[in-house]
């Protein structure tokens, strides 16, 4: 498995132009929380004759919380507990979304394919495809690489970030900037 350091390179090939960064970074947290949105309606716990807490808990989004961990504590355990971070935060979403009543399935659809669209169209802008399409594990990148790049770009110093002074990691101006 590639580093840390050489996912975010090559997912950063593709995420130069600065409208799409924050597209991303609007986008990619919506995407996330709906995805995990779709996959907690799968009752993986019922299936298995858990019941309670157990039951509705044990989930489709858990279960993939759970996998994705395993691929996050290899890389390190920062990106682990980061999205230990991202988890939490969806899970609160859903919970609130079912608290209001409203209904996940939709509202979490509807989330999912406007995020999306909205992604096509940063990569139009961009003039890239999408990494995710060379290679899944991608997808799971992608929460990495806009949480390092939102935090460069309110002015906290991260060294991986290719929005840091302008420059890309290899000190080439970025686009947009």
């Amino acid at each position: 498995m590639r580093s840390l350091p050489q996912f975010l390179s090559d997912y950063g090939e593709s995420h130069q132009n600065s409208f799409n960064q924050w597209v991303h970074i609007v986008c990619v947290p919506a995407i996330v929380f709906s995805t995990l949105g779709l996959l907690w309606l799968i009752p993986v716990g019922s299936w298995l004759g858990l019941t309670g807490m157990a039951g509705e808990w044990v989930n489709g989004a858990t279960v993939l919380a759970v996998l994705s961990g395993v691929v996050y504590l290899r890389l390190s355990l920062w990106v682990f507990v980061l999205m230990a971070g991202w988890f939490a935060v969806s899970a609160w979403l859903i919970q609130s979304v079912i608290a209001a009543g409203w209904s996940l399935f939709w509202s979490s659809l509807v989330v999912w394919v406007a995020a999306w669209a909205l992604q096509v169209y940063g990569h139009k802008v961009e003039g890239k495809k999408p990494s995710f399409v060379e290679d899944l594990v991608f997808l799971l990148i992608g929460p990495i690489f806009v949480s390092i790049e939102f935090a460069a770009k309110i002015g906290i110093p991260v060294p991986s970030a290719l929005s840091s002074h302008g420059k890309d990691q290899h000190g080439g101006s970025i686009q947009g900037q």
